[in-house]
Parts: structure tokens; sequence; C-alpha cells
């Protein structure tokens, strides 16, 4: 294993999550990865986001309707049901 994957990997592992910088500024002092190592880095960080994000049941996304019906679009309430429909949208 290449010592940018290793360093890579260990700051995934303790932040939980990494950003194109972070990976370019490590590529860029160590060198390149594999293309294995890439593509598992690549898939460890898709999942991780993937797991951190939240369902919108059937259920919640038929009550924000509801108050995205009747609320006062300036309200709180009606942003945080815009954001549970939009997620209930884009498949979450």
């Amino acid at each position: 294993m290449t010592e940018t994957f290793e360093r890579l990997k260990a700051a995934l592992l303790a932040q939980g999550t990494l950003t194109d910088e972070e990976i370019a500024s490590a590529i860029s002092a160590s060198g390149d990865m594999t293309p294995e190592e890439n593509m598992w880095l690549s898939a460890e960080i898709y999942e991780r986001q993937r797991a951190a994000q939240t369902t919108v049941t059937m259920e919640q996304f038929l009550q924000a309707n509801h108050v995205l019906d009747t609320a006062d679009p300036a309200s709180e309430e009606y942003r945080a049901a815009q954001k549970t429909v939009d997620a209930f949208l884009a498949g979450n």
C-alpha cells in the first residue's frame, strides 16, 4: 500500500470523512495512489456519506407536504418541511 493511501485511510477513520482538498494535499505530498486504493477510498467515503443521510418515510413526506400547504412560507416549520420533502424526492 502507498504512503498516501495509509495517510488518507487513517484520516478517514479519525475524521469520518475527507474533503477533496485533503485528498489532493495528501497526493501532492506523498504521491499518487494505485487505482485499487483510489477506488476503495472513494467507495468508503461514499458509504459513510450515505449512512449519514436521514431516510424519509412516506408518512413523513405526507406530513411535510401538509405543512407546506398550511404553514407560512417564511416560518421555520415551513423550511424544515421543505427539507424533508426535498430529501424524500432525492431518494433519501
